[in-house]
């Protein structure tokens, strides 16, 4: 099993940087695939970023260019976000799942695992 945590989220100016943390605990095994999601309120909980087993990294088109999705050899998982806008503000949450997500960020019903969110708010 996987216990996922975030951390990094706060209060910043339109334009400015976030850098997003998800640590893992318990089997990295089953974080086979990883990615960040976000939720503003009202809305549906939308895909932003996610990372293959492979190294491979995928972007939902609103964020390409200004965020930075990583992760490091203990399966932690990170997101840099620069040129912050306000249509940024939601709740983040890191998913992990130990299927291989194909081609893509794939959908909330793809995770297994969630950590708690963590909140950004991007003031104009």
């Amino acid at each position: 099993q996987v216990q996922l945590v975030e951390s990094g989220g706060g209060s910043v100016q339109a334009g400015g940087s976030l850098r997003l943390s998800c640590v893992v605990f318990g089997n990295t095994y089953y974080a086979y695939s990883m990615a960040w999601f976000r939720q503003a309120p009202g809305k549906k909980r939308e895909g932003v970023a996610g990372i293959a087993s492979d190294g491979g990294t995928y972007y939902s088109d609103s964020v390409k260019g200004r965020f930075t999705i990583s992760q490091d050899n203990a399966k932690n998982l990170y997101l840099q976000m620069n040129s912050l806008k306000p249509e940024d503000t939601a709740m983040y949450y890191c998913a992990a799942t130990y299927h291989t997500v194909v081609g893509g960020i794939g959908l909330t019903d793809d995770y297994n695992y969630w950590g708690q969110g963590t909140q950004v708010t991007v003031f104009s």
